[in-house]
């Protein structure tokens, strides 16, 4: 009998990427155990149309109107405290949730934030960002993540997560990344049945083989007996976990409330290169960011305090607009960081300016403040890493204060 005989969609077959099956679910897990959840807005979304310093006369003026966050009228964003340089800032109009997440002390943004490198290549970036370095030279080969995680030691069935329905490059190098959009996608038909017929269909198989599969078996028939509750579902409504980070965040809620071990989230949201029709298109991206956020953060309100989420790009747009009005390739962005004990409501980092002799190269935010030194101090803080210099090599310890 064939394995696809028993397969239903891709995430069984996505889970035989996972080495090394534990034995026990008994977990034994600390009370004091976090989780970090890693969101990549995927094609550089627009930091200044985000959260730009709206009494800037160099943005008021050199900015088009069009991706301009408005210090009054319909289009008038949101305006923050404890900012930078002091300037008023504001995020865009369709960002609400996340106000509200600023204004109650949940929510911290770094601005002028990024890889220091320069590249505007897409491709380049995210390879860089995503190991966890500061140039594609001599690159390691493993992402930033899988190094934290190959430190630890875990007793739980779930460690780490992606949502993307495949492992990004943060995960390369960790085996036991489970990778997958929906628990309640992870089954076989038959139940249980049928995994007892492959556990002795790969009893006497190769041993690498034999622990892909066995590991596999064990998770979905922990799922199967650990399926989400009705009111676990309902803090997070299917209808507004239809698109790419819905749909993450929701199975990321989920096990978080599972108790399954989890430790470490990735999850995906794309769209964010918009190089034509820009306002349109932003509109409805930060809305739907917002949204997720919001929702995902308000679905935890007992584990909050153990959850930090980083949002990322992997750079920002260019100052000016350009003739499709829309942004090119930038530098500098902004950063977020979520969670119950972030020292939120703030603005972290120090301001480069907007004048042409204060951005790079003469058309894009300068940045100040070094990405790396923000996932290290959440790494630091939060997540007890045993050697951090391996999972950043290279940076020093100048904290901000986020968390």
């Amino acid at each position: 009998m064939q394995r696809r005989d028993f397969i239903k969609g891709t995430a069984m077959a996505s889970a035989f990427t996972m080495l090394n099956p534990f034995t026990s679910v008994a977990f034994g897990r600390s009370e004091e155990d976090n989780i970090l959840v890693y969101v990549f807005l995927r094609g550089g979304m627009d930091g200044l149309q985000f959260c730009a310093p709206v009494s800037d006369k160099n943005y008021q003026t050199n900015r088009n109107a069009d991706i301009r966050i408005a210090e009054s009228g319909p289009k008038k964003g949101h305006l923050l405290k404890n900012t930078l340089s002091n300037l008023d800032f504001a995020l865009h109009p369709d960002a609400k949730p996340l106000f509200e997440l600023y204004q109650s002390g949940k929510l911290a943004l770094v601005h002028a934030a990024g890889l220091t490198n320069g590249t505007r290549s897409h491709f380049d970036a995210q390879d860089i960002i995503e190991k966890g370095l500061a140039e594609k030279k001599g690159a390691l080969g493993t992402g930033w993540l899988a190094r934290y995680l190959n430190q630890q030691q875990f007793s739980g069935q779930i460690p780490a997560l992606g949502a993307q329905g495949a492992t990004p490059l943060s995960l390369l190098g960790f085996p036991d990344v489970l990778t997958m959009a929906s628990p309640n996608d992870f089954k076989i038909y038959g139940e249980e049945s049928v995994l007892k017929l492959l556990e002795a269909t790969y009893a006497d198989a190769d041993p690498l083989l034999a622990k892909n599969a066995l590991k596999t078996i064990n998770t979905v028939r922990f799922l199967q007996n650990k399926k989400p509750t009705h009111n676990q579902l309902a803090d997070y409504p299917v209808v507004k976990a239809r698109d790419e980070l819905g749909k993450g965040l929701s199975s990321i809620s989920q096990l978080i409330k599972m108790d399954c071990g989890l430790r470490v989230a990735t999850v995906d949201m794309g769209g964010w290169d918009t190089h034509y029709a820009q306002p349109y298109r932003f509109n409805k991206l930060i809305e739907s960011l917002s949204e997720h956020l919001q929702l995902f953060y308000n679905s935890i309100p007992a584990q909050q305090n153990k959850v930090t989420v980083i949002v990322m790009s992997e750079f920002g747009r260019r100052f000016k607009g350009n003739k499709s009005n829309g942004t090119d390739h930038g530098h500098g962005n902004a950063m977020m960081v979520l969670g119950g004990k972030v020292n939120g409501g703030k603005i972290y980092g120090t301001w480069p300016g907007l004048a042409t002799e204060q951005l790079d190269h003469g058309v894009d935010l300068a940045i100040t403040t070094d990405y790396r030194t923000i996932l290290a101090e959440v790494l630091a803080k939060k997540m007890n890493p045993k050697n951090l210099s391996e999972v950043f090599p290279g940076v020093s310890n100048g904290y901000l204060g986020v968390v």
